[in-house]
């Protein structure tokens, strides 16, 4: 939508297309501005075939197997498209076209557990999940080709970023949807894992201006893009549930602990120790002193605006 309202050609791309796929395009009302191709990177030839057919300039990698949990049991898959489908993009950039300039969307989960409390482009990186791991190397091997082979080659560090364009498969929308259908009485219970797990939650459509600008510097760098302010689940459901007006309380502790109802004392939120990742990130926290300074980054939707964005989509568009 962005590069769109910038004159470019967009040419977008999936394994598998299908109309069900196209669901976030639709609402942008952008699905027939498109090229849209099929194209795995983990194939190098379709991505050869691709560069080869279409005079390119740019291109945005945000192609991944993006669920941390799952990565914890599709390691092998998790490994091939966020880290080899990488560096076959680069091959293919360095070898036919090396004009092109390449994002590379990174995340915050490659810092993991570090000591920082706030984390830089210059902070240690130490990834707790296959998915982390997989994103490192991607991380990594951009940067690797800007040095050995002067490519405009840049990652992008984004720290958790949600719109109404979320999956529903992901915590945040599924806590917004949950207590939506609680209220509709379409449903009972949601269940969670770690509520007290903290992150720096900002507004995709605000990073996306972000990312394009890191594209047109001069010369290529990384950049972490976050809110620098951070807050647990909990607190994200704290501020849903005062948006929809439903009075709660948490009760209980562990795995025990409940949210419930106060207007008819039913439990609305239940912890299932099954939710729980392996591997868990306690804290995360972006810091932007060289976003802020180079490109001009300062987040203006911080979480309680970005959690009413969200419900007031959910409601208007509730089937």
């Amino acid at each position: 939508e962005f590069l769109l309202n910038k004159n470019y050609s967009v040419i977008g791309t999936s394994r598998k297309i299908n109309d069900k796929k196209k669901w976030r395009l639709k609402k942008l009302n952008i699905h027939k501005k498109i090229i849209i191709k099929k194209l795995d990177i983990c194939k190098i030839e379709e991505i050869k075939k691709i560069l080869k057919r279409y005079k390119i300039n740019e291109i945005y990698n945000l192609a991944a197997q993006s669920y941390v949990s799952k990565s914890f049991y599709t390691p092998l898959q998790t490994a091939n498209a966020n880290a080899l489908g990488v560096i076959k993009i680069l091959e293919c950039i360095r070898i036919q076209n090396p004009k092109i300039k390449f994002y590379q969307a990174s995340s915050s989960e490659i810092f993991g557990n570090t000591e920082n409390k706030k984390k830089d482009e210059s902070a240690n990186f130490n990834p707790q999940s296959p998915y982390a791991i997989s994103k490192l190397f991607a991380h990594n091997i951009t940067n690797s080709y800007r040095n050995y082979y002067n490519l405009f080659a840049v990652s992008g560090i984004l720290f958790n970023h949600d719109s109404p364009l979320r999956s529903s498969d992901f915590v945040t929308k599924k806590i917004i949807v949950g207590l939506i259908k609680i209220m509709k009485k379409k449903k009972k219970t949601i269940e969670l894992g770690n509520i007290n797990a903290k992150r720096d939650w900002g507004y995709a459509k605000e990073f996306i201006p972000k990312i394009w600008k890191m594209m047109q510097r001069k010369k290529p760098s990384d950049f972490v893009i976050a809110t620098g302010k951070t807050h647990s689940i909990r607190d994200f459901i704290n501020i849903a549930t005062s948006i929809l007006k439903i009075s709660t309380k948490w009760v209980g502790t562990g795995v025990n602990e409940k949210l419930i109802n106060k207007k008819n004392q039913e439990v609305i939120i239940r912890i299932n120790k099954n939710l729980f990742r392996p591997v868990e990130i306690i804290y995360s926290k972006g810091s932007i002193n060289k976003s802020s300074k180079y490109i001009r980054w300062q987040a203006k939707t911080m979480l309680k605006k970005l959690v009413k964005i969200m419900i007031e989509d959910e409601l208007k568009n509730y089937n």
